[in-house]
């Protein structure tokens, strides 16, 4: 097998499994890994609008639409006033970055727990590898 074959194999044999571990973590907050994306983009940047949100999770619009509209009926976000209505900028509530920042604790915990053994240099190292395979992934299809 050659490298990149074994490369892509094992990424997909991790990708799977994570995703579904953290979903049963995100679960105990009644949340799933799309919702938690949404939350940590939000609580990291501020806020964003729906397109923003739909370029960074590389999913389509009306998915992020449902998505939002969950958070929102949960009053985890809520829209900022924009000059242009079409934008809808959103941003955490109060209760927003408390949930967020009750989650973390839990998925903080749940990525250390899978990540150890692996040294911080690694994990620096794999974090480069992946930005750059997403940056070449991304550059070679226009977003729908």
């Amino acid at each position: 097998m050659k490298t990149y074959q074994e490369f892509f194999q094992q990424f997909l044999l991790l990708y799977r499994p994570f995703e579904h571990h953290l979903n049963i973590e995100l679960g105990k907050h009644d949340l799933y890994r799309a919702q938690w994306s949404t939350l940590y983009y939000l609580a990291n940047n501020g806020s964003a609008t729906l397109v923003e949100l739909a370029q960074y999770q590389q999913v389509e619009k009306p998915t992020v639409t449902r998505i939002v509209s969950r958070l929102e009926e949960l009053r985890y976000i809520e829209p900022i006033q924009s000059k242009d209505r079409r934008e809808k900028p959103m941003q955490l509530t109060g209760l927003g970055r408390k949930v967020y920042a009750d989650v973390r604790i839990s998925v903080d915990r749940f990525e250390q727990d899978i990540l150890e053994g692996v040294s911080e240099a690694r994990q620096k190292e794999a974090i480069g590898v992946m930005k750059e395979i997403r940056n070449n992934l991304i550059s070679k299809e226009p977003l729908k």
